[in-house]
């Protein structure tokens, strides 16, 4: 998996799987939030009540939610980098509790049953050491256009923590399915361009589809995530531009043919240009077979300290699961964590 001619391990505050290889140290610009006028909306708010019981049985029903690309899908050749080579997905290394342990699942109710997508916790800049925020995919929370709230949403990290393949709906076990517990959403905020844009098909939106999640844990409503796991990422907002990037790594639990959604798996690449509408911002994209159920799913980058930081989620992919597109965070994306955090709202 690593590049042997230029091996070099970057670690977060703990270890993060295999994390990333033969990267060069790049020195993040960090943009805060930017003024703008008082009558511009730039987020779309919902708080939640507990939610219905997950059981391991409810998750493994659950089928992925992900953000197709029609086959005739027009792209932006002013914009768009030439499509990359797929990158075969590989599985993360078990336990994920110690190798991974901020990588999870978002599921979440739909009108068409129990959905699933991906997600990772991130740091709350206003709780330093005691976040409660998971960073997911717009469409994994909110419809777009239509407007309507996904309800039940819920997070479990360390999904299937000892990597078993074929976990049944017969599975109970909680060390095994939720050995960090079930962390519900009691309130979420989307991009406005998702809110404006955003459709299931076609890539309407995916500029925008991003999300934060306020979570608490299912019994223990004063614990922190953060503490939890052990640690977070923290969020770059304002990463440099995509051609300055040398490689990212992405993580997500596929769940559609050949992968099932019980195993995490991601992918390594240089980034690309991609765009749908060049009136929009550019997205990155990356080589990947990763398909339905890694939406939400973590990009990272390493900072300039070595550290890894969070700068995107997966948003949309092709119908032949080839590559796999996200968009580029910015002020925006700060303003999301400062009002869902524990500086913008009581929790």
């Amino acid at each position: 998996m690593a590049d042997e001619t230029n091996r070099r391990e970057v670690r977060a505050r703990r270890p993060l799987g295999t994390l990333l290889y033969g990267i060069a140290a790049v020195l993040l610009t960090v943009s805060g939030c930017q003024s703008r006028p008082a009558d511009v909306v730039s987020q779309v708010v919902g708080t939640f009540t507990e939610p219905r019981s997950w059981s391991s049985s409810d998750m493994s029903k659950a089928t992925p939610y992900d953000m197709a690309m029609p086959d005739d899908t027009k792209v932006d050749p002013r914009v768009s980098d030439p499509e990359p080579k797929a990158v075969p997905a590989r599985p993360e290394k078990a336990p994920y509790v110690e190798n991974a342990g901020v990588l999870g699942k978002v599921f979440f109710d739909t009108p068409d049953g129990p959905r699933v997508c991906s997600g990772t916790a991130v740091t709350d800049p206003a709780d330093p050491g005691a976040s409660s925020l998971v960073w997911t995919a717009g469409h994994c929370v909110h419809s777009g256009r239509t407007g309507v709230w996904h309800r039940n949403i819920v997070f479990v990290p360390s999904y299937n923590n000892e990597a078993l393949s074929g976990v049944s709906s017969a599975d109970t076990s909680e060390q095994r399915i939720s050995p960090l517990g079930v962390w519900w959403a009691d309130r979420a905020a989307v991009s406005a361009g998702w809110a404006r844009e955003g459709e299931e098909t076609g890539g309407a939106g995916a500029p925008f589809d991003y999300a934060v999640l306020h979570v608490r844990r299912l019994g223990d409503p004063s614990a922190s995530l953060e503490q939890a796991i052990g640690y977070a990422i923290p969020v770059a907002v304002g990463a440099p531009a995509i051609a300055a990037i040398p490689t990212l790594k992405i993580w997500g639990y596929p769940a559609e043919t050949p992968f099932d959604g019980n195993l995490l798996f991601s992918c390594q690449d240089r980034p690309g240009r991609f765009s749908v509408d060049a009136a929009d911002p550019t997205l990155y994209r990356i080589g990947c077979t990763m398909n339905g159920g890694a939406s939400g799913g973590g990009w990272f980058m390493a900072g300039a300290d070595g550290s890894l930081e969070l700068i995107s989620n997966t948003s949309i992919g092709p119908s032949d699961a080839q590559w796999l597109a996200g968009p580029r965070l910015g002020p925006e994306a700060q303003e999301l964590l400062d009002t869902i955090g524990a500086g913008g709202a009581a929790g």
